[in-house]
């Protein structure tokens, strides 16, 4: 939920009302990300995350990223801003942001495309940090179990934003396993505890990933309408309209494969975006901005997973308490079920 979705005020909402409230670190600078964590901590006193990105290889074809600018030259004019530079950062301030959280220890910190190794997820257990490895494989869920993870949290192909995959292979782009067969494998693959994430919607659904297996379960597209979400507008309210009807996976916006809302920039550059992350999200970064400025969702990245159409406006304390309540009841219908 990196991208301002995920603020201090919204994880401290779900907090506060029994839930495991996560900041984004991703797209933020290491004292941003401090600040966030100070704040949350002036929010709550409960238990919370920080999710942080891994870096990323550098395979980009600089020529590929060109010839992208190129193609959006015409947007960049429609929007009046000039296009972002692709060489903006490429670790996302990954080694100063370990060091502050290292300095400042968190309950839990989870990591986004890759596995740190071994000796970084020692040093968080020494400091008394849970760690979590985002995986979308059986092979990945290994790797994470080898480098010492605390658990890893299994991410279906369904799921809004960025697939966490490890690797980033244009010759797998939208074969990702579906996240109820993903958590009977992981579990099968590794000892530890599985969290389950997804198109997560409903509390039936976290009574089933439960009944599979999963200790717990990990909520993104359901929060992002809730009133102290940070996401814009424009967004809260594409989630629930007819006209955005259906998700797809794309690099249109960032050069890796993410899931949003499909809208007219998705649809005209999708098809020749390259594979080049970050270089692509810098490079589109200005005009999404703009396109919120003006008011217009057809060039904005609406991350969204595939169950998008189930939001449900409304405080985050809220939704987390009815989320509860229909986990226990679908819970319960099952266990009633299973004595007739």
């Amino acid at each position: 939920m990196a991208g301002g979705a995920s603020c201090p005020q919204l994880a401290a909402a779900v907090c506060d009302a029994g839930g495991l409230g996560f900041l984004a670190a991703g797209y933020k600078t290491a004292d941003g990300m401090y600040d966030e964590i100070k704040r949350l901590r002036g929010l709550t006193a409960a238990p919370f995350g920080v999710n942080v990105f891994l870096p990323q290889t550098r395979h980009a074809d600089r020529a590929a990223v060109d010839l992208y600018r190129s193609q959006l030259a015409g947007e960049a004019d429609w929007y009046d801003t000039p296009l972002g530079d692709p060489e903006a950062g490429w670790d996302d301030n990954y080694e100063a942001k370990l060091a502050v959280l290292l300095d400042e220890p968190v309950p839990v910190v989870s990591f986004t495309f890759g596995c740190p190794p071994r000796r970084v997820l020692d040093r968080f257990r020494r400091a008394g940090t849970y760690t979590v490895v985002t995986v979308t494989t059986p092979e990945e869920a290994r790797a994470a179990q080898w480098s010492g993870a605390d658990a890893v949290c299994a991410q279906g192909i369904e799921a809004g934003g960025h697939q966490g995959t490890h690797h980033d292979d244009p010759a797998t782009d939208g074969a990702g396993i579906g996240l109820l067969s993903l958590v009977l494998q992981v579990k099968d693959a590794v000892e530890l505890p599985v969290l389950a994430a997804g198109g997560i919607m409903r509390g039936t659904q976290i009574a089933a990933v439960l009944a599979l297996g999963a200790q717990a379960a990990q909520l993104g597209t359901a929060f992002l309408v809730t009133d102290e979400s940070g996401s814009p507008d424009l967004h809260k309210q594409a989630m629930t309209n007819p006209l955005f009807a259906r998700t797809e996976l794309t690099r249109a916006f960032s050069g890796r494969p993410a899931r949003g809302l499909v809208n007219r920039f998705m649809r005209e550059h999708g098809p020749y975006a390259p594979q080049a992350y970050p270089e692509v999200h810098h490079v589109t970064s200005p005009l999404r901005r703009a396109a919120a400025k003006a008011g217009d969702p057809q060039a904005m990245a609406l991350w969204a997973g595939q169950g998008h159409r189930m939001a449900r406006p409304m405080p985050a304390a809220r939704l987390v308490e009815v989320l509860a309540a229909e986990t226990e009841a679908a819970r319960a219908a099952m266990t009633l079920g299973g004595t007739r």
